[in-house]
Parts: C-alpha cells; sequence; structure tokens
C-alpha cells in the first residue's frame, strides 16, 4: 500500500476540485454518452453486466472502451513513477495530462455541436476520458490521502457511518468524508443541468479549465512541497 501523506489545505483543495470534477465529468459520460462512466469504474463494471444481459440501453462495447483505456492509463501513471520520483510533480503532471485529454474531449464535442452519443466521436470521447481518469486514479492512489479517493464513494460514506457517534466512534475525517460526497454530488448538478441545456461542450471545456486553474495554483504554492517533506 502507498505511503500515507498528511494533507495540506492546498492538497486537500486541490483534491476537492478533482472530486467535483469527477461529478461532472460522469454525468457527462451516462447522460451524454449513452450511459456509460469515465471516471467511475465501478459502475462502469455494473453497467457492463446490464449490457451482456442483454438489458436495452447499455453498450458492452462503450463499457469495454472506457474500462481498457482507464485501466491503460493507470499502467502509464505506473510507468511514470520510473521516472517521476516526486509526489508534487507526478500530481502537477497528471492534472496536466488530464486538462489536456478533457480539452482534446470538448474539442471532439465541439466539432458535432456538443452532441457524441454516436458514432467514432462517441468513443474518442470515451477513450480520452477514461484514459486521463486512469492516470488521475493511480495518481491519488499513491497519494494515500485518507477519506479522499475523487472518484468513488462508497468507502468514504461507509467510514462516515461506522466510524460515527451513532456507530460509537469518534467520528475522524468527518469533515473531509462530507465534503467529498458534497463535492461529487454538486459536480454532477453542475455536469447534468450543462449537459442538458448546451451539450457537452461546455461542461468539458469548464473541467478543462479549472483543472488548468487548480494545477496552477497548486504549483504555486508553498506547502505543496510539503508532498515530497511527508516520503521522508
Amino acid at each position: 500500500m502507498p505511503e500515507a501523506t498528511d494533507p495540506s489545505r492546498p492538497l486537500l483543495v486541490t483534491l476537492g476540485v478533482l472530486t467535483m470534477v469527477s461529478g461532472i465529468v460522469d454525468a457527462v459520460s451516462y447522460l451524454g454518452l449513452g450511459h456509460v462512466f469515465t471516471a467511475n469504474m465501478t459502475g462502469n463494471v455494473v453497467l457492463l453486466g446490464f449490457g451482456v444481459a442483454g438489458a436495452p440501453g447499455f453498450s458492452t462495447t462503450a463499457s469495454l472502451a472506457s474500462l481498457g483505456t482507464f485501466l491503460v492509463g493507470a499502467v502509464v501513471a505506473g510507468r511514470m513513477t520510473l521516472h517521476v520520483s516526486s509526489r508534487r510533480r507526478w500530481l502537477l503532471l497528471a492534472m496536466a495530462i488530464e486538462c489536456l485529454f478533457t480539452a482534446g474531449a470538448a474539442m471532439v464535442a465541439a466539432t458535432h455541436g456538443g452532441h457524441v452519443s454516436t458514432g467514432l466521436a462517441r468513443y474518442l470521447v470515451i477513450v480520452l476520458l477514461a484514459f486521463a481518469m486512469g492516470i488521475r486514479n493511480a495518481t491519488v492512489r499513491r497519494l494515500s490521502v485518507s477519506g479522499i479517493t475523487t472518484t468513488v464513494l462508497t468507502m468514504t460514506l461507509t467510514g462516515l457511518a461506522s466510524d460515527s457517534t451513532l456507530a460509537g466512534g469518534t467520528n475522524p475525517e468527518g469533515l473531509r468524508r462530507l465534503s467529498a460526497v458534497a463535492l461529487m454530488f454538486l459536480g454532477a448538478i453542475v455536469g447534468a443541468v450543462l449537459y442538458l441545456h448546451v451539450g457537452a461542450t461546455w461542461p468539458l471545456s469548464i473541467v478543462a479549465v479549472g483543472l488548468l486553474v487548480t494545477d496552477l495554483a497548486f504549483a504555486r504554492s508553498p506547502q505543496s512541497h510539503q508532498l515530497d517533506a511527508s516520503v521522508g
């Protein structure tokens, strides 16, 4: 398991932004790419099962494309560790890659009027987003900040309930866990509203810009160097 990281405020804010981005991206993916996730692979495995069972409206090829590309992204991120030993530089690079690939997905959507639910464009957007999410998830896993995964909330919600005062616990990291849930929920709302009213181009463009701003802000923060100091 990766060594736990003692998070600074800039790191927590950065991971919070990434959590909200996941909500936006999966809202656009599920609503606009034909019932497929590009960030939440747990949900994608379930959707793949629906497709294999023959349930209408679910595509096994789309789910497999997302899962496969996500895994490729995670492998690439793993290879990055052989060349980038600094956790800070790795996070900055991962966010830059996610920004670049999301911007590419937004451009593809823009060339199709914001709607890419069919054809080659659909798969291109799936591949771009899922690859970026594979990079990001491997990165966040290596950072190992307790209570935050940025894409999957099952264990976050489990910890929130099982460690609560109602369960006889002391509610450690309660605010952090609640914030992660709220941010992904907010991201899903924002992504869904934008997609339903203006298509996929705008929400993906906003995500790309948000990632760029967050990347630059984290890079400029003196506290960001704590990531490397925490390695020891």
